[in-house]
């Protein structure tokens, strides 16, 4: 089947960059003629706004005649005048942020083929350490709301660059930065092959963001604490339920991961992790003597607690707690996804491919740790 370059006779990295350029035109013309509807109630409100509120420690921010204000308190969010962006994701920004991630792949598409990397499995496993990182780096902005972390880190507005999604790009920036870098040195006969000190940059970055943590720990920061039992819980309990449906899976239907081989034990454990964080996160935390449960931020996850609590009985949710199935509905979805990665679409596009699969383990992976490393430190 023709592609939609092919059928249009035009270049895919021109189409591609034609097609970016003219949505942002769009966008940008709409927020001069409609500054109101363009960008108070949908550019601010949906994807600004919240990181605004959450970068300022609020429980809201409000926007009239272009000036931002941070409330403290969720009564006064209740009755303050639209529009009013609250810290974390929507529906509208979560579908925002699919179809731009879904962009960038393909742009990078296009750059992973002029620097002729990224059809090998290497190539996943070399960004494997990145995916961590950036959960990592999102739990250094979390520390960096305690009172004797705030002096130490940035502050707003450069503590934007930490937040999500923010943080999505900025990991991605850095990220690119490492895959530049590493190509350079294997170009230039210094090293054998990029994946190594690709890899190794990620670690790199990784062990700074945990040091920063340990060393508020050892220092004994305000507001900071260790709790290594959530930590263990959370990377057993992952690993347990990632290896029993990977033993289900290779023991009834090992068609599904004909295709991806070992990289599909990476994508279940990652979103396994995501999973049981939030079960430990959201309902394990005073069984483990680790302080108060944490607040759900992701409609998806909220979604989940309430139908849950709605559907079982009470004395049921007092026992199990209301977020496991949010670690059930994880692992299907990871094993839905390593089954439509099939062989021929590796032959067809390697390199998009592969893209789609570190993205798919980084949406796990990346919030996961973050909800882990922050319950384990109590920030």
């Amino acid at each position: 089947m023709a592609t939609v370059a092919e059928r249009v006779g035009a270049d895919p990295e021109r189409l591609w960059g034609g097609s970016v350029a003219a949505v942002i035109a769009v966008l940008v013309a709409g927020w001069v003629v409609f500054p109101e509807l363009v960008y108070d109630r949908f550019i601010w409100q949906y994807f600004w706004g919240p990181v605004q509120a959450d970068a300022n420690s609020a429980v809201c921010a409000t926007r009239a005649d272009g000036v931002v204000q941070y409330l403290s308190s969720t009564q006064a969010c209740a009755t303050a005048p639209e529009p009013v962006a609250y810290p974390g994701y929507t529906l509208v920004s979560e579908v925002g942020y699919m179809v731009t991630l879904l962009v960038a792949l393909s742009g990078l598409v296009f750059l992973l083929r002029r620097l002729d990397i990224g059809t090998d499995r290497r190539f996943f496993y070399a960004l494997f350490p990145f995916m961590l990182f950036g959960g990592a780096l999102r739990v250094v902005e979390d520390a960096n709301d305690t009172p004797s972390a705030t002096d130490a880190l940035v502050s707003y507005p450069w503590n934007t660059l930490v937040i999500s999604p923010i943080i999505y790009f900025t990991v991605f920036a850095i990220t690119l930065a490492a895959v530049v870098v590493s190509v350079a040195a294997e170009r230039s006969g210094a090293i054998d092959g990029y994946e190594v000190p690709l890899f190794g940059i990620g670690t790199g970055a990784l062990a700074l963001s945990l040091g920063y943590l340990v060393s508020l720990v050892v220092t004994d920061a305000p507001g900071v604490e260790f709790h290594p039992q959530v930590l263990l819980v959370t990377l057993v309990g992952a690993t347990l339920a990632a290896g029993a449906t990977w033993w289900v899976i290779e023991r009834f239907a090992p068609e599904i991961n004909a295709g991806t081989g070992l990289i599909g034990f990476v994508i279940i454990w990652g979103h396994a992790v995501d999973g049981v964080a939030n079960v430990v996160g959201l309902d394990w935390m005073p069984a483990l003597n680790a302080g108060r449960n944490l607040v759900p931020k992701h409609p998806v996850n909220q979604f989940v607690v309430d139908v849950t609590a709605s559907v079982l009985p009470a004395s049921v949710v007092a026992v199990t707690g209301d977020t496991w199935p949010f670690l059930v509905i994880k692992l299907v979805a990871a094993t839905f996804v390593v089954w439509v990665f099939e062989e021929g679409i590796f032959e067809e596009s390697p390199r998009y491919s592969m893209l789609l699969l570190v993205a798919v383990l980084a949406v796990g992976l990346g919030p996961g740790t973050r909800d882990m490393l922050r319950a384990t430190f109590g920030v």
